[in-house]
């Protein structure tokens, strides 16, 4: 299980080393990047079948943790580092003037977003999370013009806020016990983190990584920013990124601070963020817009989720993670074109009715139209939501209808436009093949998914009971006792 190393190594070491390769060959400089993220997830699948039966962890360099540098390998991990790659070689940066830089941080991403999956102490997680965000710079503002680098500069102004809190909140863990490794938090957490510092730590550090999470309220740069970047850009950040961010703090929320507050304070965000993102994308007049806020309501239902208690609220914030993962990707290959103005895509469903039709695939599954996965995801919330016998999350479940509603009612103004017999006066031009094979091929897996539901969700299921059982976390990792 060593080779899961190269999982974050090779993509990082090609990066480095793609500038020399394209002043030797541009051919192998284009074609490089795709086969070592290939590589990388061949490595990936490979280990997944061994932690089947129980996680593993990796000890770099023989040095046992806490001192050493450790990975946590479970299936949540796996997966997530699974998705980071396959995302990255699936929204590979187009061909164009930048391609060289593009195709550099796409690898970075990808090494550096494997490497946060993985991780098992604070402080690579701060040290990666603070990569990524470097990357997703420079990607951001990749296209060049002046909106998309005032908007990558306000990225970067609430990214750096949410930095120094999540550092805050990472120096008060460590004044209260002395170590970063999580399995050694997991078991100090009971007498050292269950106190007002501790969750005066999870507030931090929630608000601080929320930042790439669309968490409400440090979500403001979203909508400018995916608005502004290339389509392919904005499907990493909001179909990738945001779920590794996602990944820290259920961890944390797992192993460091299992207490009532805690949840209470994401439900609280959750709700407010479905709030906020379905008004807004509701009002949007822009494609691109549109989806932006889609996503912050999107991420806002994860949140409500993961608040839940226990196994089921990993279990349904999982389920919800995964079907986002596949659809707004999938969704952002089409803004590839239809960017822009709504009114701008009158009548497009005669020129292109494939996309038209994908659309309206993703557009059902997203609202939660039965049978496709996205009712059966939003169905185990619900379940979960009103087990939970509080008024609160009670709350949060009307919430979540009230946000379908919504959603509904925008997707499908714009589906009904595709079919205008009165086309735009300047239609956009017809998709990249590469753009729409690859949303042709996330909406075929959507499709497969209403066929594979039942052993999805045992597969889920099994998923998130590893993921949430703490004690399985620190026995498998075994750091040596604190001096």
């Amino acid at each position: 299980m060593n080779e899961l190393v190269l999982m974050v190594a090779l993509p990082l070491l090609t990066a480095f080393l793609l500038p020399v390769i394209d002043r030797l060959s541009s051919l192998a400089a284009r074609w490089i990047g795709p086969l070592v993220l290939l590589l990388t997830a061949i490595i990936g699948l490979s280990a997944w079948s061994q932690t089947g039966s129980g996680a593993i962890t990796i000890e770099l360099g023989n040095f046992r943790p806490p001192l050493g540098i450790d990975l946590y390998v479970d299936q949540l991990a796996l997966l997530f580092a699974l998705a980071v790659t396959l995302g990255t070689l699936l929204l590979w940066p187009a061909e164009g003037e930048q391609r060289l830089r593009q195709s550099t941080l796409a690898l970075l991403l990808a090494g550096s977003g494997s490497g946060l999956a993985l991780s098992g102490d604070l402080f690579n997680i701060y040290v990666l999370y603070e990569l990524i965000a470097v990357v997703s710079y420079g990607l951001a503002a990749s296209r060049g013009t002046a909106a998309g680098q005032a908007a990558t500069l306000r990225y970067l102004i609430v990214s750096a806020f949410g930095a120094a809190l999540a550092l805050a909140g990472i120096a008060l863990v460590y004044q209260a016990t002395g170590t970063l490794n999580l399995a050694q938090l997991a078991q100090l957490a009971p007498t050292q983190l269950n106190n007002g510092q501790g969750l005066a730590a999870f507030v931090l550090m929630l608000v601080g990584f929320g930042v790439k999470a669309e968490l409400f309220p440090v979500n403001t740069w979203v909508p400018e920013v995916y608005a502004t970047a290339p389509a392919r850009v904005a499907g990493l950040l909001a179909g990738v990124v945001s779920k590794l961010a996602l990944l820290i703090i259920v961890r944390l929320l797992i192993l460091l601070f299992p207490q009532p507050e805690a949840l209470t304070v994401m439900l609280v965000l959750g709700i407010l963020g479905v709030l906020t993102g379905e008004l807004a994308a509701w009002r949007a007049r822009d494609f691109n817009r549109m989806l932006a806020f889609s996503s912050i309501g999107q991420l806002g239902i994860m949140f409500i989720a993961f608040s839940i208690p226990g196994k089921a609220g990993v279990f349904a914030g999982l389920a919800v993670a995964l079907h986002h993962l596949v659809v707004k990707p999938a969704l952002f290959l089409l803004a590839q074109r239809w960017g822009g103005s709504l009114e701008h895509l009158a009548g497009v469903a005669k020129g292109s009715p494939l996309a038209a039709a994908l659309f309206i695939l993703l557009a059902l599954s997203l609202i939660g139209v039965p049978p496709l996965p996205g009712f059966w995801a939003k169905l185990l919330v619900m379940i979960h939501l009103l087990e939970q016998q509080s008024s609160l999350y009670a709350l949060g479940a009307w919430i979540i209808m009230a946000g379908a509603a919504l959603e509904a009612n925008y997707l499908f103004r714009v589906a009904s436009s595709f079919y205008r017999r009165e086309a735009a006066a300047t239609p956009p031009a017809a998709h990249r093949t590469g753009d729409l094979a690859g949303a042709s091929l996330l909406g075929a897996a959507l499709a497969a998914a209403v066929f594979l539901i039942v052993p999805l969700a045992d597969r889920i299921e099994a998923m998130a009971g590893q993921a949430a059982d703490r004690d399985h976390y620190i026995q498998t990792v075994n750091p040596e006792p604190l001096p």
